[in-house]
């Protein structure tokens, strides 16, 4: 169980040029245009992303008419959770309906940029791609069955706090600096590689 780091609110979005599940390049300059922008750091295999995941799915797809736009990317070391391998991302893209650029962080530095620290860590961008939320995706939490086994039909992701974070920024709110610490897997570093955060 890690906590995001909450990057200070007002700091500008981190440049990054990352390969996406087309093989292609997504660059933070194509989101320009964005009114809102979502980064999320997820990965494939961690229980509290699969446990947002359909809710997140479908928030990408409502807001995308009204300007907002969502990066996905992912940075575990794959060598050690091959889960979370190139390869599976493209099919994880698929499966779950992602309409939204999914991008490969092989060496780490995305992450580091945003002090990234756990899967899934949420930042959302103003339309001048300065930080105005860092936080939970809603209040929810997958149920822990046993080792490895996560049961998210008890309580559903609502993505509520996501979505108010969104809403408020559409019409031009001042959000609240209270905001939830989003909680989940640590990112899996490289030996080596950890950050000092």
């Amino acid at each position: 169980m890690t906590e995001s780091t909450m990057m200070a609110l007002g700091t500008k979005a981190p440049a990054f040029a990352l390969k996406n599940t087309e093989g292609t390049m997504t660059s933070l300059s194509d989101f320009d245009n964005a009114k809102v922008l979502v980064v999320l750091f997820i990965c494939n295999h961690c229980p509290y992303v699969i446990h947002i995941a359909p809710t997140l799915a479908e928030l990408a797809e409502k807001y995308k008419e009204q300007g907002v736009q969502f990066i996905a990317i992912n940075s575990n070391d794959t060598d050690s959770y091959p889960a979370d391998s190139f390869e599976n991302m493209v099919k994880e893209k698929a499966l779950r309906g992602y309409s939204f650029p999914y991008l490969f962080d092989e060496t780490q530095a995305v992450a580091k940029a945003f002090d990234a620290a756990c899967t899934p860590d949420i930042f959302v961008f103003d339309q001048q791609q300065k930080l105005a939320y860092r936080g939970q995706f809603d209040s929810t939490r997958p149920t822990r069955i046993s080792s490895g086994n996560y049961d998210s039909g008890k309580s559903p992701a609502t993505g509520e706090d996501l979505k108010a974070a969104i809403e408020g920024l559409l019409t031009g709110k001042t959000l609240s600096e209270n905001q939830v610490a989003s909680i989940g897997c640590n990112i899996k570093w490289k030996a080596g590689n950890e950050p000092q955060y």
